[in-house]
């Protein structure tokens, strides 16, 4: 079993329209349901089957708000 102090908190998210990145820290208690891109104003949004911008954008997937995590 993961212990929560083992979840990374930072993750590349990548933006599919310019290729931008950004260090962003996913948070704990919550799902990122948009994110604007810094790079060309892109409004990110969750693919289908995702919980969040992280699930679908991202380097690492967003931190499990209850067990089975975005699988659920």
């Amino acid at each position: 079993m993961t212990s929560p102090n083992d979840i990374p908190l930072t993750s590349i998210l990548t933006c599919p329209s310019c290729g931008h990145q950004s260090q962003e820290t996913m948070p704990t208690d919550a799902c990122v349901y948009f994110f604007d891109c810094a790079g060309c104003g892109t409004r990110l949004s969750p693919k289908a089957g995702d919980c969040c911008v992280f699930c679908s954008y991202a380097d690492t997937p967003c931190p499990p708000r209850h067990p089975g995590g975005c699988s659920e």
